[in-house]
């Protein structure tokens, strides 16, 4: 877990936070590129996805050996989950092939507290995973089984999830709207600037209620 846990309450981050302010303030800071592609989308469109990356890289594979365990890699990511961690599992998607995702991880992540799971690879057992309501945000739902398609490779090293670069320890947060990485060294600062923008934004919002112009509000706020 990185000592940025220590700084940000991530229980109260679910209750202001939202990806497109956060997607605003990475751009303001130069980083324009930390939204995954929209394909992935939350299994419920309440969940809140708030926590640190742990991150696995899957292949595909067409072949293993007699006596191969191929989710070995996996089950120690899983494992050795902390609360507040996300598993976010780089599947090259979009694809039809690499499932990672199922009820038995969800609910062993459950079981140590992980805030959830992000990722561009399929999920299956989704009417389960729905009623546990754990926070899941996945590139496609399918039956398929990853034994004998594909197999977590390396764990715990950057990956490239849906076209946003991920480093394990980055701060991820997804919402109805998307899911936004926010690199580990820029994130106490992309956060206090979002909650400031979210509190401009109330304001701007107040103040069009009364009737009030949008140039005219947004020359005095600059929020739009």
């Amino acid at each position: 877990m990185p000592a940025l846990a220590d700084t940000l309450d991530l229980e109260a981050l679910k209750t202001k936070l939202y990806s497109a302010v956060l997607s605003d303030v990475l751009d303001q800071l130069g980083f324009p590129n930390q939204a995954v592609k929209p394909f992935v989308r939350p299994l419920d469109d309440a969940s809140i996805l708030c926590g640190f990356a742990r991150t696995g890289l899957y292949m595909k594979r067409y072949h293993f050996p007699e006596g191969h365990n191929p989710y070995e890699l996996e089950m120690d990511l899983i494992d050795s989950l902390k609360p507040g961690e996300v598993a976010v599992l780089a599947c090259d998607g979009p694809t039809d092939r690499i499932a990672p995702w199922g009820e038995l991880l969800t609910t062993a992540s459950m079981a140590r507290g992980a805030a959830g799971c992000l990722t561009d690879g399929l999920v299956r057992d989704v009417r389960r995973i729905r009623e546990l309501h754990f926070p899941l945000f996945h590139g496609g739902i399918g039956p398929l089984d990853t034994k004998g398609r594909a197999e977590m490779m390396a764990a715990d090293e950057p990956v490239e999830i849906a076209g946003a670069r991920v480093e394990p320890g980055d701060f991820v947060f997804g919402d109805v709207d998307g899911v936004v990485i926010v690199p580990q060294r820029i994130a106490a600062e992309a956060v206090k600037l979002a909650l400031a923008k979210i509190e401009a934004e109330d304001t701007t919002r107040d103040e069009l209620l009364a009737g009030e112009s949008l140039r005219s509000v947004f020359a005095r706020h600059g929020v739009l």
